[in-house]
């Protein structure tokens, strides 16, 4: 069984879980009042056209007033898929508008952009070895 408190001990232990409760909840409106307050603005939308054909196909286009469009049609690919084709363009942080095209079909999700990283070109000698390579492959030439 556990021995009640004396008043002695009482007092002593009384102050400390109080002053404890009193930080924790400091600490805990100190962040709420910290936390960053957020305003939503409310996206409306400008155009919302939508055509679903019953053999699959079908095509949309949204525009809406932040400056984000889309515009996509849908058909029947050659294994049965839906291929698509479309673009899509939003706003940057600077203010200019980018724009997204893009085919997606048998072979795969394919954009084309400006804003799309691209590869560094190959130097000069490694078409030169790709030459010697293909040269030496053409003579029987092998290595293990």
């Amino acid at each position: 069984m556990a021995k009640p408190l004396s008043g002695t001990e009482y007092s002593i232990v009384f102050p400390r879980i109080t002053t404890m409760k009193i930080i924790i909840l400091a600490c805990l409106a100190a962040v709420a009042v910290a936390a960053p307050q957020v305003q939503e603005r409310v996206v409306e939308l400008l155009r919302d056209e939508r055509v679903v054909n019953e053999d699959g196909t079908f095509s949309y286009v949204v525009e809406a007033d932040n400056g984000i469009n889309t515009a996509v049609s849908g058909s029947i690919g050659a294994e049965g898929q839906i291929n698509q084709e479309g673009s899509y363009t939003f706003i940057l942080e600077d203010g200019t508008q980018a724009i997204v095209s893009f085919v997606a079909n048998e072979n795969g999700f394919q954009p084309q952009s400006s804003i799309l990283p691209t590869p560094h070109p190959l130097p000069e000698h490694v078409f030169e070895l790709l030459e010697i390579a293909e040269r030496q492959r053409a003579e029987g030439i092998v290595f293990e």
